[in-house]
């Protein structure tokens, strides 16, 4: 770092700054970056509410999460003001965001018109089922040859029906075409670059491939998904490439600055982990568990209940890569459960130092099948289970099986990936929240026979939004040639037990993963006194 105090000003000259807005499940971030060094100079954290009107729905207030986002940006720039950074050096903005989750808005008026529907949301379950039942064959598989994705409540196609279904403000809205869907980036970008004053309504390829709207062969919406979901094609985002100008910033201290990045979370993770060559793979801990590893240029169907999913295109004029991707819906989710429903916990440190204590799970196992079974099952009838309890397990043993749980869904995901690709992984790129937790990385390394690496600066999805942001054409103040990109430190984490013992382990766990499944069906319960009842469906 360059400091040198610039004699005029008294301020510390670092050349050109790129930021990220990283808006994800249970928190905004706002990050300040040196565009040379790749070092993070500042940022600010907001935590963001969640809430659960009914069983299985998961909703977030739309204007909250922007208001997170004004008030990160305002607070990062006090930090940098007070640091004497000048904030007039930051060249350009890049936004990263939780993938699927949701929005609709009105454009004559700004407002949101229903809270925005987080992508792990149960509540179109039986839209899923309407929807699968309509295909030859029942087969959820049906559409995968245009989306790469399975007919799932995941993804934000059949949310965006079931509000056009459920909720009369929608419906009217988009009748009188007045209504405008997105998902965060889009809700954000559109508010940020002016809003109902001439925002820019646009997504990138990234989150456009989550909507299964989107061809990810032609790299644009698909008249004919568009016309299965019954969606109409005026409401959605124009869609652009990762790295462009969308925009500039009307309002705020960094007011004029142009917003020039745009990638899914996950997908700007690969970027932050510098995964640029096919068969690089990296896993995100965040509130799910996403494994993606990059295919190149021609995308790559899975027979192993993967996904294929638009990794990044870093420019109008340049290539499409392709991503396979395993997603696991609850993993920092069930440090939350544990704390906030469960009280055996009251920080989630504090869950590394029990599971610490006691190192084993003592036959105890956990699958948090919470919003049922994503990757590689896709089964959402499968609800949560803790099995294999006997008079000694106590909640340090629950706590070690609730970190395993997330090790034991990652490794299922890199068995199909491994299936899937001939490049089997030498080594396992990690980021997000829970890799501070030191336990759960061993037991990562221990249960995949492979090593882990973090590297030392664990926000790699924000790092890749904002290298997308200032490679961008018309900015340019971030170089993405290999030989230019800055190497990251990183620690590694050596398989430390023998393979017998992890096979056996991972062995029980499948076991458990059957018991899981197809808990919420409708079927005919036998009450005992001879006579059936429905068993709900949800």
């Amino acid at each position: 770092m360059n400091g040198t105090m610039a004699a005029s000003s008294n301020r510390i000259t670092l050349g050109p700054l790129v930021a990220a807005i990283d808006q994800g499940t249970s928190s905004t971030r706002f990050l300040v970056f040196n565009a040379k060094t790749a070092e993070l100079l500042s940022h600010h954290q907001v935590e963001i509410k969640q809430s659960f009107p009914k069983e299985g729905w998961v909703e977030e207030d739309p204007k909250e999460i922007l208001q997170s986002v004004y008030e990160c940006m305002d607070r990062t720039c006090e930090k940098l003001t007070q640091l004497n950074i000048d904030i007039s050096n930051i060249k350009a903005i890049g936004v990263t965001n939780q993938r699927e989750t949701t929005l609709v808005w009105d454009k004559e008026t700004g407002e949101p018109l229903y809270n925005a529907i987080v992508w792990l949301d149960l509540r179109t379950q039986s839209t899923v089922e309407r929807l699968i039942n309509k295909t030859p064959g029942k087969n959820k598989n049906h559409l995968k040859h245009k989306t790469g994705l399975p007919i799932s409540t995941y993804f934000s196609a059949v949310k965006l029906r079931w509000l056009m279904d459920n909720v009369e403000k929608v419906h009217e809205a988009v009748l009188s075409h007045r209504a405008m869907f997105g998902t965060v980036d889009s809700w954000l970008i559109w508010c940020l670059t002016g809003g109902k004053k001439g925002g820019v309504h646009c997504t990138d390829v990234t989150n456009a491939s989550r909507t299964m709207l989107f061809n990810i062969h032609t790299m644009d919406w698909d008249p004919e998904l568009c016309k299965y979901f019954d969606i109409p094609m005026e409401i959605l985002p124009k869609v652009r490439s990762s790295s462009e100008i969308y925009g500039l910033m009307k309002s705020g201290p960094l007011t004029g600055v142009p917003i020039s990045g745009c990638l899914g979370d996950q997908s700007a993770a690969l970027v932050g982990q510098m995964c640029f060559k096919d068969g690089q793979a990296k896993n995100t801990y965040g509130t799910g568990c996403f494994l993606l590893k990059n295919v190149g240029t021609k995308p790559v169907m899975s027979d192993h209940g993967l996904l294929t999913t638009v990794a990044y295109k870093l420019g109008r004029d340049k290539p499409a890569c392709y991503a396979l991707e395993g997603s696991v819906a609850i993993a920092g989710a069930v440090v939350r459960w544990l704390k906030d429903n469960l009280g055996i916990i009251q920080t989630s440190t504090e869950l590394e130092k029990l599971a610490a204590d006691v190192g084993t799970s003592y036959g105890c196992y956990f699958v948090p099948a919470f919003s049922g079974l994503y990757a590689p099952y896709w089964e959402p009838s499968a609800r949560g289970i803790i099995c294999g309890l006997t008079q000694f397990t106590n909640r340090s043993h629950l706590a070690f099986a609730a970190l395993e749980a997330v090790c034991f869904q990652t490794r299922e995901i890199l068995d199909a990936m491994n299936q899937d690709s001939c490049i089997h992984l030498s080594q396992l790129q990690v980021d997000g929240g829970m890799t501070s937790n030191r336990l759960l990385m061993q037991l990562q390394a221990d249960i995949l026979c492979i090593p882990v690496v973090k590297p030392s600066m664990p926000e790699t999805t924000a790092l890749g939004a904002a290298m997308a942001a200032g490679a961008a054409e018309g900015v340019s103040v971030w170089s993405l040639n290999p030989e230019d990109l800055t190497e990251v430190t990183s620690e590694k984490f050596e398989p430390q037990i023998n393979p017998e013992e992890s096979e056996l382990r991972y062995a029980r766990w499948k076991k458990a993963v059957q018991r899981a499944m197809n808990w919420e069906t409708t079927e005919p319960v036998n009450n005992g006194d001879g006579r059936n009842t429905l068993c709900k469906c949800n």
